[in-house]
């Protein structure tokens, strides 16, 4: 019987998720839930959730308040560890982490963090075989209307730098998709997703600029990634990850299911045109 892990991802607001790996484990990405901090206990994480989890990894990328909120702080659960970047000056409790640093948590899982083009790191992490990786505010931050040319030029090589250093297989992605930037603003995640191939690539950072993300994902998504917009506050996934490659996505509220080739599989893994999976 080919073995399988299951992760449940949880959207929040803004850049916040939650991933659940076999209803067991939890990682939390940048929880921040802005202007929507009264929302009911569905969507905001409540000590009653953590309960329901063995371990709970809270993950912190850079100090800008749309990513890292004290409340984290408040949640209680017995074995709750706290990963910061060390920009956060004085956080109340945690681990600091740097840059193009490799920590390991237990024994089943390792952080490997990288430079951002902002603040901050951008993290790395596998768990029980599984890479996830949570951008924080790496991304190629070219604003085309405002900037010279040689600015945008030396913000794309920055980000191309730093993007080239990933060399592990990245199974889920989460990545800034921000159309404030205006022309072109989704170059940045066409540029990680052309590269580093992950599998699965979910938006964020978007500022409720929904439509715009729902269309970017129909548009993006190819054979070697799969684009998944969520966009409404406490959305979920689940994601099944088997042993020989294959992944099947379960939508929330939907019976859609989609499986994933194993890109080593597939017959297309070289070409990069895009491809109308509704269609397939």
């Amino acid at each position: 019987m080919i073995s399988m892990n299951k992760v449940k991802i949880k959207y929040y607001h803004h850049s916040g998720f939650s991933c659940s790996v076999n209803d067991e484990i939890l990682l939390v990405f940048d929880y921040w839930l802005g202007q929507y901090q009264e929302l009911d206990s569905n969507i905001r994480i409540t000590e009653e959730y953590l309960s329901q989890y063995q371990q709970v990894y809270v993950f912190v990328s850079h100090s800008h308040p749309d990513h890292y909120d004290e409340i984290i702080y408040t949640w209680r659960h017995p074995k709750i560890h706290y990963i910061i970047s060390s920009d956060i000056q004085n956080p109340l409790i945690g681990r600091k982490i740097n840059p193009d640093q490799f920590i390991r948590l237990d024994d089943e899982i390792t952080v490997n963090t990288y430079e951002s083009t902002d603040l901050g790191v951008a993290y790395s992490v596998t768990i029980k075989g599984i890479h996830i990786f949570h951008a924080g505010d790496l991304n190629m931050w070219h604003w085309r209307e405002e900037s010279s040319p040689t600015e945008i030029q030396e913000a794309e090589n920055e980000f191309k730098r730093i993007c080239n250093k990933i060399k592990e297989p990245i199974d889920i992605a989460f990545f800034p998709v921000d159309p404030r930037q205006g022309q072109l603003f989704e170059a940045g995640a066409n540029y990680f997703q052309m590269n580093i191939k992950p599998k699965v690539m979910i938006p964020m950072h978007f500022w409720n600029k929904k439509e715009m993300i729902i269309d970017y994902a129909k548009k993006n998504r190819n054979r070697i990634t799969e684009i998944i917009p969520m966009v409404n506050s406490g959305e979920t996934i689940m994601i099944c990850i088997y042993q020989d490659g294959y992944m099947l996505i379960e939508k929330d509220n939907q019976d859609e299911k989609q499986n994933i080739r194993n890109k080593m599989n597939d017959p297309f893994n070289n070409t990069d045109q895009p491809v109308n999976l509704d269609r397939l």
